[in-house]
């Protein structure tokens, strides 16, 4: 199976939300942030094949990455966008279900990325970013 490729929504405005989200995790808990970043290794790994404990579809094509820390749950919301790539989109701590708002935020951030991919694709590279319209 080819690994899948990871790729972070981009707003209009230029901002990086899950980024802004996982930076904000690595300063406030870092063990909580290692959780997620194998969540998102694993995500890379076995794409559409992860399942739960680890990842879960939530609904109209958008899936959840599941971690947890102690009482702590933290989802990274995601789409596919093709079939080997995944963008991750939004980042929440929760704790029961993940909110409607939030799904709904995902699906409104994929439909403005399948309408317009270059001004909404943000990939991250070794060594420094890289966005696609530069």
């Amino acid at each position: 199976m080819p690994q899948t490729r990871l790729l972070l929504y981009r707003k209009a405005d230029g901002s990086v939300p899950i980024k802004q989200w996982l930076e904000e995790l690595l300063r406030t808990d870092r063990r909580g942030f290692a959780k997620c970043a194998e969540r998102i290794q694993r995500l890379a790994a076995l794409g559409y094949e992860l399942r739960r404990p680890h990842a879960d579809f939530l609904r109209d094509g958008v899936y959840e990455l599941r971690a947890r820390r102690g009482t702590v749950n933290y989802r990274v919301l995601y789409f596919f966008h093709g079939k080997d790539v995944a963008v991750l989109a939004h980042g929440l701590t929760k704790k029961g279900k993940v909110p409607k708002a939030d799904i709904d935020r995902v699906i409104r951030r994929r439909n403005a990325l399948e309408k317009d991919p270059e001004k909404h694709i943000h990939e991250e590279h070794h060594g420094g970013e890289h966005r696609r319209d530069d």
